[in-house]
C-alpha cells in the first residue's frame, strides 16, 4: 500500500490536518448556525471515510471487509482524537475539544454506514452484469 494508491485518501487526509491546524476567522461563514463547527467534524470525516472506501474499492474488486471497515473506521477516530490533542497542545490559536472528538467519531461511523449500504449496492449491481 502506497500514497499513491490511496491518492484520495491522503489527499483528504491532508486537508483535514491542515484545517485542522489553521487559524479560524473571528466571525466564521455560517457563524450564527448552531453548532456548525460539529457538523463541520461530522462532515469531514464522515467524507473521509467515504473517500477512504472509494479507494479501497477502485483496488479491491472484492468488495468491502469487515477488516477494511474496522480498518477505515479507527483510523479515521484516530486521526480525530490525535487533531484535537495537536490542537489542545500545540497550537495556540485552536483549542482541542471533547465534543469535537465526538462529532468526528459520530462523522465516521455514519461514513462507515453508508459505505455498508452502497457495498451492497455496488455488490448488487456486479451479480447482475454476470
Amino acid at each position: 500500500m502506497t500514497l499513491k494508491e490511496y491518492l484520495f485518501t491522503s489527499i483528504v487526509t491532508v486537508a483535514i490536518v491542515v484545517l485542522s491546524t489553521i487559524p479560524i476567522p473571528e466571525n466564521p461563514p455560517l457563524g450564527d448556525v448552531p453548532l456548525i463547527d460539529k457538523w463541520v467534524h461530522m462532515v469531514m470525516y464522515g467524507g473521509l471515510v467515504f473517500v477512504m472506501w472509494v479507494d479501497y474499492a477502485v483496488r479491491n474488486r472484492c468488495g468491502f471487509s469487515w477488516t477494511a471497515r474496522v480498518v477505515m473506521l479507527l483510523g479515521a477516530i484516530v486521526l480525530g482524537g490525535a487533531m484535537e490533542l495537536v490542537q489542545a497542545y500545540w497550537i495556540p490559536c485552536r483549542s482541542g475539544e471533547w465534543l469535537d472528538f465526538e462529532a468526528d467519531a459520530v462523522g465516521a461511523a455514519l461514513g462507515c454506514i453508508l459505505c455498508v449500504y452502497l457495498n451492497k449496492l455496488w455488490k448488487g449491481r456486479i451479480s447482475a452484469r454476470k
